[in-house]
């Protein structure tokens, strides 16, 4: 299975005044690490759009659970994998690390988008490529 992991210091601009992440910039950090992870896999996702000719790789759900704060200057670990794949859609985990200890456990779901065929106005599903598939499963 293949597995991203990204090193991020948390910034000035990514704190509240309590100096603790400000838990929507997380999810900014999560979108970013999908995003990272399909470069890291050879399929970043303009190509993706471009070839497939897709519109986009919406997040249609996502949640996290968060055990440990950080604060400005800490570093973190990110770690992303995709968990499951259907037939147009996808999940994906990410695990944040601080030190050794886990921080954060995320979870999002993607759907591949792209224009319906009988009204160019409305957008449908699209089945995900078996080479993406491929890809990421043998690591």
């Amino acid at each position: 299975m293949f597995v991203n992991r990204r090193d991020v210091q948390i910034q000035w601009g990514d704190c509240d005044p309590a100096n603790i992440v400000y838990y929507p910039r997380y999810f900014e950090m999560f979108d970013d690490s999908t995003s990272i992870m399909f470069e890291a896999a050879g399929f970043s996702k303009q190509d993706i759009v471009r070839k497939y000719g897709l519109v986009g790789i919406p997040m249609v759900d996502t949640r996290a659970k968060f055990h440990i704060a950080s604060t400005h200057g800490d570093w973190i670990r990110i770690e992303s994998r995709v968990e499951a794949w259907r037939r147009s859609s996808f999940d994906v985990v990410h695990n944040v690390f601080k030190s050794e200890a886990l921080a954060i456990e995320a979870f999002e779901t993607r759907v591949l988008v792209g224009r319906h065929p009988d009204d160019p106005g409305k957008l449908k599903s699209a089945a995900v490529p078996e080479e993406i598939i491929a890809r990421f499963k043998q690591g």
